[in-house]
Order: structure tokens, then C-alpha cells, then sequence
């Protein structure tokens, strides 16, 4: 059998196509992380060691649904408890167990979408609607008497509100729990994740 000439240029040709097809072929089986995986990567890293029970707020100016992810995925490696918990402003006028029928239904609503995060990444959850007369000193409270190790807020911002304030009742959380506080604020530009250290200076990073 006579040997069969090959060109140098077709070689490096035939390498090519080769090199081309291996790297597709792995992209297939290896595709990028999402910029949400990323962002949960690196806040589970950094909050590795101080997280032992999670408590996710949620009130009329706290949103925390976009959190819920990422709490869920750190009390799965902590084998922390995660506790839901939907703070109602109730009126001075009004009894503070008094009911408020539209705010009740939001209250549950949010908690329902919790559990479904929560069963979705396979971690027990449980929660709860209080009435109170203000969401900070509640949620406060109830992180000492849960012995809570990490407070998740999430909040939003519109366009026109840009830079404002995150908002009285997280900064009111913010600045009188005794536990570690994580708030995440999505933006156009990704998602600001910001930790208030009880025992440590505040540091933010965005992500």
C-alpha cells in the first residue's frame, strides 16, 4: 500500500478543525455557571463560616424572593435552619392582631413562593406571618429568640430612586441585630451583596 502524501497546511488544517471540535464538545459537557450561580458561589464562600440558622425577611418594602436562592443553597451546606418570616406593619389605630385581609394575602403568598425555593434546592423550611407594629424591632426580636447566626434581606430599587436609601426598616435591622446581616440589591448592573458584621467593620462588594 502506497503511503499517502500529506500537505504540511493540510495538517495544521485537520489539527485545527480537531482542537475546534474537542473544545465544542467540552463547552457542551462544562457549560459557563450563570452570573446568579456565580454570585451565590461566592457569597456561600464567604459566609461559610458564619452561618448556623437563616432568617429571610420579607414586609411591603422588604423583597426578598431574589435571596431566597442563595439562603436556601447556605442552609443546605450548613445544615442550617431557614426560617420565613413576612412582617405586617399594623396601623396605631388598628388592634395589632387585628386582621388585614389584602396584606395577609401578600404575606402568604411570599411565604408560599419561600417554600417552593426552599423544596426546589431540598431544605426544609419554616414560616411565619407576624403582625407588629414595626418590621425592625420585630424582626429583632425574633432573631434572638430564634438564636438566628445570619439575617437575609433582599430590596429593590426603581430607576428613579437610584442611591436612595435601602430603606427604614433594613437599616433599621441592619443596625440593631446582634447577628450577621446579608442584603442583596439587584440592579442593571448585577447584584450588590452587602454584609453587616456584628463583631467586624461593614464591607461591601457587588457581584
Amino acid at each position: 500500500m502506497n503511503a499517502v502524501p500529506v500537505h504540511p497546511v493540510g495538517a495544521l488544517i485537520g489539527i485545527v478543525i480537531a482542537a475546534l471540535i474537542v473544545s465544542t464538545i467540552y463547552w457542551m459537557l462544562h457549560p459557563p455557571a450563570s452570573h446568579a450561580d456565580v454570585v451565590a458561589e461566592r457569597a456561600e464562600q464567604a459566609l461559610e463560616e458564619m452561618v448556623g440558622s437563616i432568617i429571610v425577611v420579607f414586609s411591603q418594602e422588604i423583597h426578598s424572593e431574589h435571596m431566597m436562592v442563595l439562603a436556601a443553597r447556605l442552609a443546605r451546606r450548613e445544615r442550617a435552619e431557614l426560617l420565613a418570616v413576612y412582617v405586617i406593619e399594623v396601623p396605631l389605630i388598628l388592634a395589632q392582631d387585628a386582621p388585614m385581609l389584602d396584606e395577609d394575602r401578600r404575606g402568604y403568598d411570599a411565604l408560599a413562593t419561600a417554600e417552593v425555593i426552599a423544596q426546589h434546592n431540598g431544605v426544609t423550611i419554616r414560616t411565619e406571618l407576624i403582625h407588629a407594629r414595626q418590621v425592625g424591632p420585630a424582626v429583632v426580636d425574633l432573631a434572638k429568640r430564634e438564636g438566628a447566626n445570619l439575617i437575609v434581606l433582599g430590596s429593590y430599587r426603581e430607576g428613579k430612586y437610584t442611591g436612595a436609601p435601602l430603606g427604614r426598616a433594613i437599616e433599621a435591622i441592619a443596625s440593631s441585630a446582634e447577628c450577621d446581616v446579608l442584603i442583596g440589591v439587584p440592579g442593571p448592573h448585577g447584584r450588590m451583596l452587602t454584609f453587616e458584621r456584628t463583631a467586624a467593620s461593614t464591607s461591601t462588594s457587588p457581584s
